[in-house]
């Protein structure tokens, strides 16, 4: 099954405004955190209460046009500097959503294996700073109409590692596959040239976005929703989903430009 792409380039508030209300299943988006990423047609330096301001204005815009048994999946950063951005977001937000699951995306972890020796996996921006941790993970929350969303929890099911609890635990049925939970280990793919392969300063994995609309449950899944596409990995993810109707809305032609020919690419490949 291909994918139905409408794509627009404008503002989001606006563009929502011409949905029909309860007429997209999933939105799965990463708007400007406000911490002066260098995007090339928008400033990523407003004063907090505009930029909170702002947030809850397309946020009531996406509560319109998002079904009651629809999701909402909200990739949101923080600055150690300014950890309590996501949960000023998240508290503004309770007038249009119920917080439904927290979820950890980890960028980049370090455990050690069975033999004691150290594994790092993963990317992260490094800090040079005698006060600050390097900022290794991300919040995707996932906001619902009334907080009882049904989730496919098993969609993205991981063995379990100690096979006795297959029978010690009623709910398996027998069956050797678990929720994941609420941290997901996905890395940035390795590139070599950030402007050939990711010419945005602000963009998460495309596997992200797959888990979202894996989670949510894909037979749901009819009309899938971007209010801030950047260059499109939502729009590949739900490409690679066959979701049958995606629709975008970006403000700077260029990474418009580029989603349209990422789509091309995946189509050939």
């Amino acid at each position: 099954m291909s994918t139905d792409f409408e794509l627009h380039q404008g503002d989001c508030i606006a563009g929502m405004s011409r949905l029909a209300a309860g007429s997209v299943h999933l939105i799965v988006t990463s708007p400007p955190y406000n911490l002066g990423i260098a995007y090339s047609k928008y400033s990523d330096r407003q004063e907090r209460g505009s930029y909170l301001d702002w947030f809850t204005e397309w946020a009531a815009a996406a509560r319109r046009v998002l079904a009651s048994d629809g999701s909402l999946f909200l990739n949101i950063g923080a600055a150690p500097s300014n950890p309590l951005l996501p949960h000023e977001i998240v508290l503004r937000l309770r007038d249009f959503f119920v917080l439904q699951n927290t979820i950890h995306w980890i960028k980049a972890i370090t455990i050690k294996d069975e033999g004691g020796a150290e594994l790092s996996r993963g990317h992260f921006k490094p800090i040079s700073s005698p006060r600050f941790l390097n900022d290794c993970h991300e919040y995707v929350f996932h906001l619902t109409v009334n907080g009882h969303t049904p989730i496919d929890r098993l969609a993205l099911g991981v063995p379990y590692a100690d096979k006795s609890n297959i029978a010690r635990w009623s709910h398996t049925g027998g069956s050797d596959i678990r929720c994941r939970g609420n941290t997901w280990f996905v890395p940035y793919e390795t590139i070599k040239s950030r402007e050939d392969q990711r010419p945005h300063p602000a963009t998460f994995p495309v596997q992200l976005a797959e888990n979202c609309i894996k989670l949510h449950g894909i037979e749901r899944v009819q009309t899938m929703l971007d209010p801030f596409l950047g260059i499109g990995n939502s729009a590949v993810a739900a490409q690679r989903c066959e979701v049958p109707r995606f629709i975008g809305f970006e403000i700077d032609e260029e990474y418009l430009a580029e989603v349209q020919r990422r789509l091309v690419e995946v189509q050939k490949s």
